[in-house]
């Protein structure tokens, strides 16, 4: 019987470019992911250097303008960034291709120096879902340790005070991480108001007794811890209304506001003096009140306390803006800033009015920013050199055939990437997440001995 191969070869020749099509998709993707590697070196050594500190809350709000990246997107690519400054091993393996960024992005969530050759090696054997089901086990694991360890800290908190021999009074105590961090920053305000207290004094008598002994640290801590409790005790232990208890108040002659080069007082309620801009800034939504002195500096008046915003415009300022209006920043929790300052005689209207976050209206009011609206109605930020701010960063420059370029530069610095350079070790067995984070993780509490098997052969066990 006589048998023609032509149906064989016109179905076999399509499977072929297919084969082809799908090589050619893997060692792009693997050319793609060393690319990553680099971008992400790039990313870290940006960040650390503070490229994006130019009216930028973040590197991460600046990639979201600058490349057009989705802002949680770009928080993980800096994130990653960080992460791979102490991981070798998985840097390595991303600059030549044979991880994904995917799968590096899962790694570097849970991958320590100690940890970071195991995990490489369940990112080579695995797919990008092995990895991630492995991940989540393993951030599980650390969690029951976390929460081990939160709870023994919590259960260990002891503050003992006795009286010494000589009727002083010795404190030893511990406290919980974010519980002593409180204590510290409340100790620091005191001792930084009792610093201001003492330099008002000298000022106030002249340079006082030059044989007095500057206090220590540790005298100037008990200082401190002191006036804290004459303060809770004055108080009544009761912190006051939420707008009575965080308000910042602010003494400030009006020509100081009109014009910052005018003499005049710009103190904060405690005396410390702040510059005549950041006054302007306060006061660009805040309450106002409005005293009256005579010439000795007596006080013949004091008005109403007013909103420089009222509650009404306010409402139509966050429905129409939304959010910072700063170029790429968007941030919900906003304060009003007058474009043209009502100090200057600017109006408070919805037109000279727009909303930024607190680290851009500092930068607009102190840094030299300038923010302006145009006749249509669109606004303009300049850098303080003078340079317009788009909203909407320039495209960058793409070569003729990118491909063809970025080839061109794996080849030059000996990265030799095909279509298998990506490929797992995987061959379709079922993962046993269990089994893998027991041998795997040093703190799983049913730790097993590895039997110097392989991460791929964790991959041999049903679920």
């Amino acid at each position: 019987m006589q048998i023609h191969s032509t149906a064989v070869l016109t179905t076999s020749h399509p499977a072929m470019e297919l084969d082809r099509l799908g090589d050619e998709i893997a060692e792009l993707s693997a050319h793609l992911d060393a690319a990553t590697a680099r971008l992400l070196e790039l990313i870290r050594d940006f960040d650390a250097r503070g490229g994006w500190n130019t009216g930028f809350c973040s590197c991460a709000a600046w990639l979201s303008w600058r490349v057009g990246l989705d802002l949680g997107a770009a928080r993980e690519r800096v994130r990653v960034a960080r992460a791979l400054a102490t991981l070798p091993l998985l840097t390595e393996a991303l600059a030549r291709g044979e991880l994904s960024y995917a799968k590096v992005r899962a790694l570097t969530r849970v991958a320590t120096p100690e940890t970071e050759a195991r995990l490489l090696g369940v990112g080579r054997a695995g797919t990008a879902a092995h990895v991630e089901r492995i991940v989540r086990g393993w951030r599980c694991v650390d969690r029951r340790a976390e929460a081990r360890e939160a709870k023994r800290r919590h259960a260990t908190r002891a503050l003992h005070v006795y009286h010494d021999e000589d009727g002083t009074v010795v404190l030893r105590g511990r406290l919980e991480p974010e519980v002593g961090a409180l204590v510290l920053q409340a100790l620091a305000a005191a001792r930084e108001s009792l610093y201001q207290r003492s330099r008002g004094a000298k000022a106030a008598t002249g340079f006082g007794d030059v044989s007095e002994e500057t206090p220590t640290v540790a005298q100037q801590r008990a200082d401190a811890l002191a006036l804290l409790a004459e303060t809770a005790l004055h108080q009544g232990l009761d912190p006051g209304t939420p707008g009575e208890r965080y308000q910042v108040v602010v003494h400030v002659d009006a020509s100081v506001l009109a014009d910052p080069e005018q003499p005049g007082p710009s103190v904060l309620e405690g005396g410390t003096r702040v510059s005549s801009e950041t006054s302007q800034r306060l006061a660009c939504d805040a309450s106002r009140v409005v005293m009256r002195h005579d010439d000795e500096g007596r006080l013949v008046e004091i008005g109403a306390r007013t909103r420089t915003i009222p509650p009404a415009l306010r409402r139509a300022l966050h429905h129409r803006d939304q959010g910072c209006r700063f170029p790429g920043c968007g941030q919900r929790f906003t304060q009003g800033h007058h474009l043209r300052h009502w100090a200057h005689g600017g109006p408070t209207t919805l037109s000279n009015l727009t909303l930024l976050c607190r680290r851009h209206h500092r930068a607009v009011h102190e840094e030299g920013y300038q923010v302006a609206r145009l006749p249509d109605g669109a606004l303009q930020f300049r850098r303080p050199d003078g340079r317009p701010l788009p909203h909407i960063s320039p495209p960058a420059t793409v070569p003729a055939d990118p491909i063809k370029e970025l080839r061109a530069r794996h080849d030059s610095q000996g990265i030799r990437i095909d279509a298998r350079t990506a490929c797992p070790g995987w061959l379709g067995e079922r993962l046993n997440v269990g089994w893998a984070i027991d041998v795997l993780h040093p703190l799983a509490t049913n730790s097993r001995p590895c039997l110097g098997g392989s991460p791929a052969q964790m991959l041999n066990c049903e679920t």
